[in-house]
């Protein structure tokens, strides 16, 4: 809430959340109507894995270093459509019992969103709009993000911790984690750049979004699957190995779209 105070709400973030927003759950659910996706992707923690990525705390620091301000709006909007479909769907997903059961639930999903953290801070952010106090909580909404920011980090380190003190191998890649791997920094990014090629968007906008998309695995997919206790350690696997490869796709990224 803090970051779209200090950003504004404008068309440019609204087009870019619901990019992300749309795109991600595109996929989410290509993979789970199409059975031999479904057989790659056996699960939601997987599937969340490969698709929500690390824009908040890698994402937006990479955008600001590389891009002009004129795109922060463009990529704040990612963060945010990203977010939303990851703390609405996220806990939907997460709490059924197997990705073999029906994907729709109309009940279960509108008492998700409703009950989203992410819902409760757009209606928040809303309120604060309406009452003009946008500039007085822009910097109070500040404490609580960073203990939030420092909580989270603390989770990862301690779940990272857990494997790599286990006797299996923490760099011992499976399959499943190599398809994340590759939704991850290689098919999502792509299809941004398709819709953003189709949408006719500026490069420096294209980067922006495209950068975001290529993020690694994000911080809240190891967060879910800690409070739904769901394949924590294969969350966990694919946070790392996502990360370790996202340094060199990250600045590919960068290079192939500036150049082209």
């Amino acid at each position: 809430m803090g970051l779209l105070l200090k950003a504004g709400i404008n068309i440019d973030l609204i087009t870019s959340a619901v990019l992300a927003f749309v795109s991600i759950a595109f996929l989410i659910i290509c993979i789970n109507k199409i059975q031999s996706l479904k057989n790659i992707f056996p699960n939601y923690a997987l599937q969340l894995a490969g698709l929500i990525g690390n824009t908040s705390f890698l994402g937006i620091p990479i955008a600001i270093a590389l891009l002009p301000i004129e795109t922060f709006n463009f990529t704040i909007g990612f963060d945010l459509g990203t977010t939303l479909f990851s703390w609405i769907f996220g806990p939907y997903l997460l709490q059924k019992t197997s990705s073999n059961y029906s994907f729709f639930n109309l009940r279960k999903l509108i008492f998700s969103i409703f009950s989203s953290p992410a819902s409760k801070g757009i209606i928040g952010l809303f309120f604060i709009y309406l009452f003009g106090l946008e500039n007085i909580m822009e910097d109070i909404l500040w404490i609580p993000a960073r203990l939030v920011i420092y909580l989270a980090i603390i989770v990862v380190g301690t779940r990272l911790g857990m494997i790599t003190n286990s006797k299996q191998s923490f760099f011992q890649i499976n399959e499943n984690i190599k398809y994340s791997l590759l939704l991850k920094l290689i098919i999502l990014p792509s299809l941004i750049y398709i819709l953003c090629r189709i949408l006719n968007l500026k490069t420096t906008d294209t980067l922006a979004l495209v950068l975001q998309a290529g993020t690694p695995s994000a911080i809240s997919t190891i967060l879910l699957a800690e409070a739904y206790k769901k394949q924590r350690d294969l969350a966990a696997k694919a946070l790392f190995t996502t990360t370790i490869f996202s340094t060199a796709s990250i600045p590919l990224i960068y290079l192939i779209i500036n150049k082209f």
